[in-house]
């Protein structure tokens, strides 16, 4: 392991966030985190351990065709309930005082651990804002078919008060989910193939490593650029890899040296991936440039034909900014509703105008307007 990326907490001193910043401490978490000054995280990704209450019983397929082994890692043993349950209130308190005001803070965990870590929220005082039911595409079988295939792990995302103004790219969001609300139901893949990160004797490094798609759908949601992400838990590295991707910033914490080592590489193999969606683009509101700003900057002109869509000419624009169809002048909302035989309707999406042989919305003018104010 590197110095770059790696740092030793019982070696070093952490008096200031920007001192870790797209780092791997190796630690304790819970001690790690009270070594972190107060409000100084934007969003906290937690998969911590689920006290899944495994045994050292090997599992026979239903259909006897093998074997398989669950989740029997010594970080996920717990000598009962009480044990689990300080545990979490430990390392959940710690988040809270480090979370800033308007942070958020999601926790990942299936039915052994998912209702204990909510009531611990709760009575902290943070604001549940949805439970996310990821729901897998290909869940592990129910080995002894005596039960319901377990095919979802829950998600709670919560504010840090229930005033707090969190971050939802809502219009992002939708953008991806082909241009309809997104729901609290995400049908993913668990992780697999060439993602799933291996040892040296080719198997699985990491137990309950967790798919790209799903930290992709966290950081997207409820990150801006540049944001510091946490993750207390931070295994292989997910959280990191995707953070750099999206351009955004990370602090990992982590005791194992295997999955430290495996984090490390797989995040400095990580390309940066900038796009309009990363950067947020569908959250900006339409700059405030008005019809009559865009005739005095010459970006339109008086008498200048308005066309729809389809390059059907609707009016032709007046000194004030307004459409004249032939018979009255409107504005462009008024304008539009009543080609559409609608009681409003945004003008801004409807008119065009024709530039060098093609159609231009007016929407667009305003954009490119203030760009070039911007550039100036």
């Amino acid at each position: 392991m590197s110095k770059e990326m790696v740092i030793d907490s019982i070696q070093t001193n952490i008096s200031c966030i920007d001192q870790v910043i797209n780092k791997i401490i190796k630690g304790d978490s819970i001690d790690v985190l009270k070594s972190f000054e107060d409000n100084c995280i934007d969003v906290i990704f937690a998969d911590p351990p689920y006290f899944m209450q495994s045994t050292d019983k090997v599992l026979q397929r239903a259909d006897g065709t093998g074997e398989f082994r669950g989740c029997d890692d010594d970080w996920d043993k717990y000598k009962d309930y009480a044990e689990y349950d300080a545990f979490c209130m430990s390392w959940l308190r710690e988040c809270k005082r480090i979370l800033k005001k308007n942070g958020s803070i999601w926790v990942i965990g299936s039915f052994q651990n998912i209702y204990r870590i909510g009531y611990i929220m709760q009575n902290m005082g943070f604001w549940i804002l949805n439970d996310i039911v990821w729901s897998k595409t290909n869940p592990t079988p129910n080995m002894s078919g005596t039960r319901f295939c377990n095919a979802h792990e829950t998600l709670l995302w919560c504010s840090k008060y229930k005033n707090s103004k969190f971050t939802f790219n809502y219009k992002t969001m939708k953008t991806l989910n082909g241009g309809k609300q997104d729901k609290s139901v995400w049908t993913l893949g668990i992780c697999q193939g060439s993602e799933r990160l291996k040892d040296g004797n080719g198997n699985k490094l990491h137990s309950t490593q967790k798919p790209e798609d799903l930290l992709s759908k966290i950081i997207l949601s409820s990150t801006k650029p540049n944001d510091i992400i946490l993750d207390p838990f931070f295994g292989t590295g997910t959280t990191g890899a995707i953070a750099k991707k999206y351009g955004r910033r990370f602090v990992g914490i982590e005791r194992d040296d295997n999955y430290i080592a495996g984090a490390e590489k797989r995040i400095k193999q990580q390309q940066e991936h900038l796009d309009m969606f990363s950067n947020l683009d569908f959250e900006v509101k339409p700059p405030r440039i008005s019809m009559s700003s865009l005739i005095s900057l010459n970006k339109l002109y008086i008498g200048q034909e308005l066309l729809d869509k389809a390059g059907n000419v609707i009016g032709v624009l007046t000194d004030n900014g307004y459409v004249n169809d032939g018979e009255e002048s409107l504005s462009i909302h008024k304008s539009s509703a009543k080609v559409l035989k609608l009681s409003n309707n945004n003008g801004w999406n409807f008119f065009y105008i024709s530039r060098d042989g093609k159609l231009v919305s007016i929407n667009d003018l305003r954009y490119e307007t203030a760009k070039e104010k911007h550039n100036d």
